[in-house]
């Protein structure tokens, strides 16, 4: 009982950062309609911007999340204004702006390993705590708390998405583009919205990630690959999807490694990957596009 809880608890925290990165690329993803891979170097900038406001300026850490939050929403939407909108404004296709997307992730990384160097870092702003022992399973405070705004983050963006007007215009153009523009719904501002939205969840998953673990300049390209197969398992093209599918392969993972060397932790999130393009490419909750 003890073991299976320790795995449960171990999938949920794993879960909560893939379901932040994941979010943010399926939110892109719908409304775009193309793979921004360079999500997962915003996820890492968010994380060494965190660093540079906290650890170098000396800026209160809270502050200093806003600042990170702020920067990181405006380098998306900056991103997405000078160069994906152009790309598509000329016709590009999916695979020129994937390719596109690989490069910026590439520019990024280098970026982060320019300014800061290659070697690891931390924010040392949370003493390490004794773990909590909840049936002989341990959960540390700071892991409780990630889990916990992860999960209040994504009720939040529930309700904005389901309440909200601008919510439901982002919905309208995910589900039908076409009849989204015929209806006057300015599609370049959704996708901008969609790119600061995305961005600002991508900044708050490095942070958290920063908390407990230690940066890396391309710690991004790991992080894209589980939110990438997170939202494929529940639905690219679903938001409630993603989540849910990022949560399985954090369990899973963890499953797995229980039983197998640490080493295969990635190799099975590709397998889980690889099965889901090849025997359910719409994901456990997605669904055929309307437009279709």
């Amino acid at each position: 009982m003890a073991i299976l809880l320790q795995i449960l608890f171990n999938g949920l925290i794993a879960g909560s950062i893939y379901a932040l990165v994941a979010v943010g690329f399926s939110l892109i993803y719908s409304t775009g309609r193309f793979m921004h891979f360079a999500h997962g170097a915003v996820v890492a900038l968010g994380a060494y911007l965190q660093y540079w406001f906290f650890n170098l300026i000396g800026i209160n850490f809270y502050l200093s999340f806003i600042l990170t939050l702020f920067s990181v929403s405006l380098i998306g939407y900056l991103m997405h204004r000078f160069v994906y909108k152009p790309l598509k404004d000329r016709g590009s296709s999916s695979a020129v702006l994937l390719i596109v997307s690989v490069g910026l992730m590439i520019v990024i990384e280098n970026f982060i390993l320019l300014i800061f160097g290659a070697n690891v870092k931390s924010y040392s702003f949370l003493e390490i705590r004794k773990g909590i022992e909840i049936a002989g399973a341990l959960i540390t405070p700071l892991q409780i708390f990630i889990i916990a705004i992860s999960v209040a983050l994504f009720l939040l963006l529930y309700f904005f998405m389901k309440k909200s007007k601008l919510g439901r215009i982002i919905r309208a153009v995910s589900d039908n583009p076409e009849l989204a523009r015929i209806s006057g719904i300015n599609a370049h501002f959704v996708h901008s919205a969609s790119f600061i939205i995305g961005s600002a969840m991508a900044s708050l998953a490095g942070v958290l990630i920063a908390l407990e673990q230690n940066l890396e300049p391309t710690m991004g390209l790991n992080l894209i690959v589980k939110g990438f197969t997170g939202a494929v398992i529940g639905g690219i093209m679903s938001i409630p999807g993603s989540i849910a599918g990022s949560f399985f392969l954090g369990i899973v993972e963890n499953a797995g490694i229980w039983y197998l060397p640490s080493g295969y932790k990635d190799a099975i999130a590709f397998v889980i990957l690889f099965l889901f393009l090849i025997f359910k490419p719409k994901g456990i909750f997605g669904v055929k596009k309307r437009d279709e």
